[in-house]
């Protein structure tokens, strides 16, 4: 599951990457950024192992693939990294977007055994693995690029706001196919209905839905509405707080919400 998060998070990151305005940020940015995702990857591969799956519901990549992925993953971030530092911003874009790529099919493919496409649920179960990348991935780069202004403090606030409406965009994402999947899925009519999951739903599925949802969907909203306003006034430092209570939030959710996802096998 950490290997999970750290695969994701470095998809949502090097995402926010590709959509943001890369030539209105000083490269110092990106470098950290890259090394940041060098430690995810690391931290990857150090945690992967072999997750208890149902029966048939192995996904396409096994944790052996994930393992010499993760290690591409860091050998990739390491070189991005030494591109920005020497200014070569062309070759450092062309890392981030494949970053980019490389971690999307990871998490995708991870994410779904092999006749999972074919399947309402099986496509709605990386549908929202990705959403909810794309919404942590956002988080933090937007917290992250908050606190550069720091350094660079008359840097416009266009990055800032675009990452934000970004962050916006996925956070709708997130919440429409949460929506669709408690349309679709609903387990809980009684403690001791196993209705389509792969167990029963018990009173602390309930809580754990409950904080994915707070934390994971209606949090980040929340965050990126009062960033949008705040923006207004160009206080990056104040958008760059509750930011910051968004990326606290945004984990949460993640978190329980994998938790929910592993046990249910249903992509709530």
């Amino acid at each position: 599951m950490l290997t999970q998060f750290a695969i994701r998070l470095i998809f949502g990151m090097s995402l926010v990457w590709c959509v943001m305005p890369r030539s209105e940020v000083t490269s110092g940015f990106f470098r950290i950024q890259n090394l940041v995702t060098l430690g995810l990857a690391v931290l990857a591969f150090m945690a992967i192992g072999p997750a208890p799956v149902a029966e048939g519901a192995e996904p396409v990549l096994s944790a052996e693939i994930v393992r010499w992925i993760a290690i591409g993953l860091a050998t990739m971030s390491f070189l991005g990294s030494v591109m920005w530092t020497l200014e070569r911003r062309a070759a450092g874009t062309r890392f981030a977007f494949g970053i980019g790529i490389v971690s999307l099919i990871t998490v995708v493919l991870s994410s779904v055994p092999g006749d999972g496409f074919l399947t309402l649920k099986g496509n709605l179960t990386w549908l929202t693995e990705i959403a909810v990348a794309a919404v942590s991935g956002a988080t933090v780069g937007g917290m992250l690029l908050g606190h550069w202004y720091l350094t660079t403090p008359t840097m416009s606030t266009t990055p800032l706001n675009r990452v934000n409406w970004f962050l916006l965009c996925v956070a709708v994402d997130r919440l429409l196919f949460g929506a669709i999947a408690l349309g679709l899925f609903w387990p809980f009519a009684a403690e001791d209905t196993a209705a389509v999951g792969a167990t029963s739903w018990t009173s602390t599925h309930t809580v754990w839905l409950m904080l994915e949802w707070t934390g994971g969907i209606l949090g980040p909203l929340a965050v990126s509405i009062m960033v949008v306003r705040i923006l207004r006034y160009k206080n990056t430092q104040s958008a760059t707080g509750v930011l910051f209570v968004g990326v606290i939030l945004a984990f949460i959710g993640e978190m329980t919400g994998a938790l929910l996802r592993h046990e249910l096998q249903l992509p709530l």
